[in-house]
């Protein structure tokens, strides 16, 4: 008897596709799980950075505080001052100290760089001057620079040493 294109499948024939759906449908269904994964993980990544990071603005604003009280003690020598001028630096002194213990406390950490290497990803160069030190060290820190926890919050501003001129340059410029 001869075959009809509208014959009914085998028990073979959809043996074999309901091991093709089969395995389609558990492809997908790991591919879900594999993606519903990555999904809470970069979630619970993403919660923990906001809460390390979510600061962040308002630190770069307190910078510029703390900047203005080292400013205001650093105008007055203690020394020059009158009694009540000598309360006023002590008082001063005591606020950039809490200022400086809350900052400590959330990852925020003052970069003072002078007498290192100057290094691109902390500092910003605002100048070089001729200097004994060696080429590449930061020999003048015009404003401190701040990181919280391992994100740079503000590069410090620095003056770099380039290095005495050479002995043929010494004499050229004689001339």
């Amino acid at each position: 008897m001869p075959e009809s294109a509208g014959a009914a499948p085998t028990a073979e024939e959809r043996l074999a596709r309901g091991e093709a759906e089969l395995a389609e449908t558990k492809d997908r269904l790991l591919r879900a799980l594999a993606e519903t994964e990555n999904v809470r993980r970069r979630g619970e990544r993403e919660r923990a950075d906001a809460q390390k990071y979510g600061g962040t603005t308002l630190a770069k604003d307190l910078l510029n505080v703390a900047d203005n009280l080292r400013r205001a003690l650093d105008s007055m020598p203690a020394d020059q001052a009158d009694e009540r001028v000598k309360t006023l630096l002590e008082g001063v002194a005591a606020t950039e100290r809490e200022l400086l213990a809350v900052f400590e406390r959330h990852g925020i950490r003052r970069i003072d760089p002078a007498g290192e290497r100057f290094d691109h990803n902390l500092h910003q160069a605002i100048f070089e001057v001729e200097s004994a030190a060696p080429p590449g060290t930061v020999v003048q820190v015009l404003q401190p620079g701040y990181v919280m926890h391992d994100r740079l919050l503000r590069p410090a501003m620095v003056g770099v040493a380039k290095g005495a001129p050479s002995e043929a340059q010494r004499v050229d410029q004689v001339v």
